[in-house]
């Protein structure tokens, strides 16, 4: 699943800017994957409640299957509108797919959820190297018809997916299970009200939605300043790469450090990678900028998801993590629909500034929340 992300991440704005009448929606496909992940959020936690969470991700599977196929469709018939349909579909499989984390982190005990959850999270080192390169070497498989080739290489990888998937093994739900109108469990305000619950939100959501800005605009920004598309993909590779290989460690730091000053130093990474992204556009400036947004967007996210864990009980994590990836896909959503229309009319430097008021409220967030780091916590 991240493989394909990381190809689509390099590829979708480039296709987009292609196929689009008005380049100002160039960003739209890769928009339209967030959007249908947002809201197929909040149906895949209660669908896999009912039927386990093996056969929701297996059905998943399919989605991005077809949504591959319909891409690489859309590319050959030259079909912005079709091109969308397919990156919506591949969004229907992310949206199962981001649950992967949590699959990891109910399966163990709690001492080990954020292990369980880095471990997870590390899939993206291999897919920092796949999904860019073979962007870059099925680029022209498809005479006249660039990325072509790479859509259809999608088609593989989600079948592979869907192969590795009906091997899954998950220990039994919880005993006590919370369906919709039977069973134990507080109400979700309760359970959204707590002090930890908002900071997990705040950063999962604003975490992503900065790096989902500034990296979508990047393919864009570096075409504008006549970057070669192998230079585009040297960046988003360590990019991607910056995202996922803390993972290794990241679980390590959250249990030696703690998760508040795990979320406290990812914010400041952000910051540092707008300082340098508003430095110069270089490829070593987009280059260096855009490693510390991956290792940010790891500290923020692993981070937020650990802490999220520890705020709910096991008969309330359906409609706890629904909320949160609602939350959380919503923002990426807009940050990535926003990001082709600030580059197109506005250029890198505001997109880039546009970063500073979402990383100043991780910033005070993160800080009220050590402030407050002796409240209601509830026990898992």
């Amino acid at each position: 699943m991240m493989s394909g992300t990381s190809l689509i991440i390099t590829t979708a704005a480039l296709v987009g800017f292609a196929l689009a009448e008005d380049k100002s929606w160039a960003t739209l496909p890769l928009a339209a994957q967030f959007i249908a992940t947002m809201f197929t959020t909040i149906p895949a936690a209660l669908l896999m409640e009912r039927i386990g969470r093996r056969q929701g991700f297996m059905l998943a599977a399919l989605f991005g299957v077809s949504g591959a196929v319909f891409a690489t469709l859309a590319i050959l018939k030259g079909k912005f509108s079709l091109f969308i349909f397919g990156t919506v579909q591949i969004g229907i499989f992310n949206g199962f797919g981001n649950y992967y984390r949590f699959a990891a982190a109910d399966a163990v005990d709690k001492d080990f959820k954020s292990r369980a959850v880095s471990f997870i999270m590390a899939g993206g080192v291999i897919a920092a190297f796949v999904g860019p390169n073979l962007a870059n070497m099925t680029r022209e498989f498809v005479e006249n018809a660039p990325f072509a080739g790479s859509y259809a290489s999608l088609v593989c990888l989600y079948i592979l997916s869907l192969a590795v998937l009906s091997l899954l093994r998950l220990p039994p739900k919880p005993a006590a299970e919370d369906i919709p109108g039977q069973g134990p469990g507080r109400s979700l305000r309760v359970i959204a009200a707590q002090p930890m619950f908002i900071v997990a939100l705040v950063c999962g959501m604003l975490g992503y939605g900065v790096m989902a800005l500034a990296m979508t605009a990047t393919p864009l920004a570096m075409q504008h300043v006549a970057h070669p598309f192998s230079k585009t993909s040297f960046v988003i590779q360590w990019h991607v790469l910056g995202m996922f290989a803390p993972s290794f460690v990241t679980g390590h730091l959250i249990k030696r450090y703690g998760v508040l000053n795990i979320l406290l130093v990812g914010a400041v990474l952000g910051v540092v990678c707008m300082a340098v992204n508003l430095a110069g556009s270089s490829v070593w400036h987009f280059w260096t900028a855009l490693l510390f947004l991956g290792i940010s967007w790891n500290f923020l996210f692993i981070g937020a998801t650990t802490l999220l864990t520890e705020t709910y009980r096991p008969e309330e994590r359906a409609k706890a993590q629904a909320l949160n990836d609602f939350a959380v896909f919503t923002t990426v959503a807009l940050s990535s629909l926003s990001a082709g229309a600030l580059q197109s009319r506005y250029g890198w430097q505001v997109v880039n500034v546009g970063l500073i008021p979402l990383l100043m409220l991780i910033l005070v967030t993160v800080l009220w929340g050590k402030s407050r780091h002796r409240s209601t916590m509830i026990s898992t």
